[in-house]
């Protein structure tokens, strides 16, 4: 492989890194993390409480202290919680 393909290669996977970086970003703005909504294992990433740091860890279905995104404005109307309210209720270590 030439220099200038390997340079062209590495350009354009930059460049697509960029892309997809900036669609996370974009679809994270059309996201809400909705709290006591998630079934054992599916929740997205740290408790607030935390008790645990990583998604895929709830141990107990609706717990109030683990969330998932959900399409922005849809939270409330699948039984869930906005951040703060989840804090109001979540007991902290």
């Amino acid at each position: 492989m030439s220099h200038r393909t390997l340079a062209t290669s590495a350009l354009a996977s930059l460049l697509a890194l960029g892309l997809t970086h900036a669609q996370a970003a974009d679809d994270a703005k059309a996201k809400d993390k909705c709290f006591g909504i998630v079934k054992a294992g599916q929740n997205d990433c740290a408790s607030l409480s935390g008790s645990h740091s990583c998604a895929g860890q709830a141990t107990a279905d609706k717990a109030v202290d683990d969330w998932k995104y959900v399409p922005k404005g849809t939270c409330a109307s699948l039984g869930g919680m906005s951040e703060d309210q989840a804090k109001a209720k979540t007991p902290h270590k």
